[in-house]
């Protein structure tokens, strides 16, 4: 009897004591499930992918209205967080900077960034690290950018030229395929030492292949959020994303093979000489080889191409679509550098004005809305919050520079609200972050400013500009394109009128 009794309680005892860890562990993960942060509800297996449309960062910008400016959701198979403020966003891109430094996969960037060898889209470690380095320090630095300037001076004058031979007979002019072809232009000069036609290319030219890629590279990948359906590509992107890296490999491989046969003769050494003397100089600590330099150089001609254009054709449309700002531009630069000759690098400083709508249309339009996304390394909590390891983390900067609650009337189009203001676009202040912040933010940021001032403040001091076909301001199109890199959906077609003297 005394034995049945011992095992009677015994019994009795590890029944409450599993019935209690079974209640424990499921307090825990309620209390883990209640601190997840606010979202709107998921459908079984597809999560919120049905309430992103073609423009997911107005529909993301929509959805923090009402849930908040930090937000869960779920894609597929893929946790997500999306934040939509600048308290949010400074956590998870400065205080929390490291946990949040990786890429996640990315089928387009497998595929044509050679498994994710490129800085952008890298696995955030030691090979990432040094790569970022050595971009900076030899490609990227303020000595190789400026020794460029008499470069991106004769380039932009040739613009100036073209577009002047079409004013002095009233024609109109696509002013997005002009600045396309000088973005491509300077972008080949830099990086690979000299122009390259669009035929060199493929059929379709440097801007319609570069757009296509940004495009794809935007797109919900059903691959991507549900790993099993990756096989069947049932939305062709994985056939697109391969002709894509076949288009870039051929092309590169030529401009690499045409350095080596080069290589004694030339006496100034482009991006594509420092990267190839990398590999023989045997100095690399960590695997290299031309897989690597063909995903740096593309990394390279997509950054510093399409970018800097599609920010110069937004300002220019919103100077368009506000005549009165316009001409505040114009009397500054006749002020500052008058009306005998076009403007150089050199003016640049001090150009307050230009600054300011060079600021407020990267606020209303920034060329990546939602930056790129980052991915959480560990477990960690951000502003109470659970955030779990693998998470999918997405600034959303269109959504901060359209914020009631940070900007005064931030629908309109108001360079004077910088005036006197230390807002700046650098990535220190997170109420505007164009070019990203911490350790991801963009390593080309002054070289890529630099081109979009420059651009920008020649057309402006050089031309009087009408829209054509009789469009008045208020009527221009501003529709936009969502892609990594998000344009306009029409070409600029513009009337210009030369006023310089000379």
């Amino acid at each position: 009897m005394m034995m049945l009794s011992i095992f009677h309680w015994l019994s009795i005892a590890l029944a409450l004591a599993t019935i209690y860890h079974y209640f424990r562990q499921n307090l825990i993960l309620m209390k883990k499930r209640k601190r997840l942060p606010p979202g709107p509800k998921g459908l079984p297996i597809l999560g919120n992918l049905h309430l992103l449309g073609k423009n997911p960062h107005k529909d993301l910008a929509k959805l923090a209205k009402k849930h908040g400016p930090i937000m869960h959701m779920r894609f597929g198979y893929v946790p997500a967080v999306i934040a939509s403020s600048p308290e949010i966003t400074e956590k998870f891109l400065k205080t929390n900077d490291q946990v949040f430094a990786n890429r996640p996969y990315h089928e387009g960037a497998w595929y044509v960034s050679y498994e994710q060898r490129s800085i952008t889209f890298g696995q955030y470690g030691l090979y990432w690290r040094n790569m970022r380095k050595l971009c900076i320090l030899q490609l990227l630095s303020g000595h190789k950018t400026g020794s460029f300037q008499l470069m991106r001076e004769e380039e932009v004058g040739l613009l100036v030229k073209s577009i002047k031979k079409a004013a002095s007979d009233g024609s109109a002019v696509d002013l997005s395929d002009e600045i396309s072809s000088l973005g491509a232009n300077m972008s080949c000069l830099m990086i690979f030492g000299k122009k390259y036609m669009d035929k060199d290319f493929d059929d379709r030219g440097f801007r319609d292949v570069i757009q296509e890629v940004m495009h794809l590279g935007a797109i919900p990948n059903l691959g991507d959020f549900f790993p099993f359906l990756g096989v069947f590509d049932l939305q062709g992107l994985t056939r697109r994303f391969k002709a894509l890296a076949k288009v870039f490999d051929t092309f590169l491989e030529k401009i690499i093979d045409e350095h080596l046969q080069l290589r004694e003769e030339k006496k100034t050494k482009d991006f594509v000489d420092i990267m190839m003397g990398f590999i023989h100089s045997g100095a690399s600590e960590f695997e290299f080889d031309p897989r690597h330099v063909k995903a740096i150089l593309l990394d390279m001609l997509l950054a510093s191409m399409d970018t800097s254009v599609t920010a110069v054709e937004w300002a220019i449309s919103d100077l368009l679509r506000h005549p009165e700002a316009m001409k505040k531009l114009q009397k500054e630069l006749e002020e500052k550098i008058g009306l005998d000759r076009i403007v150089e690098e050199s003016d640049l400083e001090g150009l307050e004005y230009l600054d300011m709508v060079i600021k407020e249309s990267m606020r209303l339009h920034p060329v990546a809305p939602l930056l790129l996304p980052h991915e959480s390394t560990e477990d960690c909590e951000v502003d109470g919050f659970s955030i779990k390891k693998k998470s999918r983390i997405i600034i959303n900067i269109y959504a901060i520079g359209r914020d009631p609650k940070v900007w005064a009337d931030p629908e309109s189009f108001i360079p004077e609200r910088f005036k006197g203001s230390n807002i700046d676009i650098r990535g220190k202040d997170f109420r505007l972050i164009p070019f990203g912040s911490g350790r991801r933010s963009c390593p080309g940021l002054q070289l890529g400013l630099t081109v979009v001032r420059f651009v920008l403040a020649q057309l402006v001091h050089c031309f009087n500009w009408e829209l054509a076909d009789n469009i008045q301001p208020s009527d221009l199109d501003m529709t936009e394109v969502f892609g990594l890199v998000t344009s306009r959906a029409k070409h600029l077609r513009v009337v210009p009128t030369y006023r310089l003297h000379g």
